[in-house]
């Protein structure tokens, strides 16, 4: 699909800007018009690095994807260009092939492919919350996961579906669980100032690469508004015995290229897996355009370390 034609990725309804794709709803304020123009100055960096690639060429292999192909804010498009990786069209004579696909759960047939073709993430067909859950207690060894109906005191309930960003607070037990919902233990992941710290781990061959420090107000803390972000290593962010949990997850739900949510919890001081995303969207707006920069860098590194060595 023509990058042309982004626009049709998106529907006005109603006051809102409609994702087709995943059915979710952008309000159009003045923070989304900001929003709209520090990501611009991204991808104008983005465009010149994919430029400069052209015209020195490709020296690395090529990249497809597949059923969908990933536009300039999905994390991949900025990191694979970078890289050196050449973006092409025909699956079937890709050196990589990546799935990408927003929904939650996926079918991942692998469509005809070059013998020898590298595929990403076609091991990986499920993010729902209670997949992420069960894959996380697997590789940790404790739970995040509650049930509803015999849980005591406060925790959290929230959609199956990949980016609702709709959790809300319950007191348990429950009565009666509503369908389509999964429910947790609610994580102290408080820091100074009132605000929470999710611990974003972006992954590049099932391993810990960067780290996106998102912070947010306590009382936002489900949203996707972050206040602040910053850049920084897996190794200051996390002990070793938490990289091989991230990396045992990872495994478990054949995870080669990604985002994780992790959020460790103050009074214990354990970390919990919340959520994972395929389909990476990038550095948030709130993290300055030098350290997006130096993300995508590190990012881009690893990629071609990891997928797409220089050819001979």
């Amino acid at each position: 699909m023509s990058d042309r034609l982004w626009i049709t990725d998106f529907k006005y309804d109603d006051g809102a800007m409609l994702v087709k794709k995943t059915g979710h709803r952008v309000p159009l304020t003045l923070s989304l018009a900001h929003d709209i123009f520090t990501w611009f100055c991204f991808y104008f960096f983005a465009q010149t690095w994919r430029t400069w690639r052209r015209v020195t060429g490709h020296k690395r292999p090529t990249i497809a994807f597949y059923p969908d192909k990933p536009r300039p804010w999905y994390f991949i498009w900025p990191v694979m260009h970078v890289s050196g990786a050449k973006l092409i069209d025909d699956v079937a004579t890709a050196d990589i092939v990546m799935q990408f696909d927003d929904s939650t759960e996926t079918d991942n047939t692998i469509p005809v492919v070059r013998e020898g073709a590298r595929l990403l993430n076609f091991a990986c067909d499920d993010i729902s919350k209670s997949t992420v859950a069960a894959a996380f207690e697997q590789a940790a060894g404790y739970s995040l996961s509650v049930d509803p109906t015999t849980h005591e005191g406060r925790m959290v309930e929230k959609s199956e579906l990949n980016a609702a960003h709709d959790g809300r607070i319950l007191e348990g037990p429950l009565d009666t669980p509503v369908p389509g919902k999964t429910y947790q233990r609610l994580v102290d992941n408080e820091i100074d100032g009132g605000l929470v710290e999710d611990l974003r781990c972006c992954i590049v061959a099932g391993s810990p690469t960067i780290v996106l420090r998102k912070r947010r107000p306590l009382d936002r803390r489900f949203l996707n508004e972050n206040v602040q972000v910053l850049l920084d290593e897996p190794r200051n962010c996390y002990t070793s015995d938490e990289i091989a949990v991230i990396e045992r997850f990872a495994a478990s739900i054949g995870l080669d290229w990604g985002g994780v949510d992790v959020l460790r919890d103050r009074s214990t001081g354990r970390i919990y897996i919340v959520d994972a995303n395929k389909t990476d969207m990038g550095p948030p707006v709130a993290l300055k355009l030098g350290a997006k920069l130096r993300a995508t860098r590190r990012m881009a590194q690893a990629f071609a370390v990891a997928f797409a060595p220089k050819k001979r």
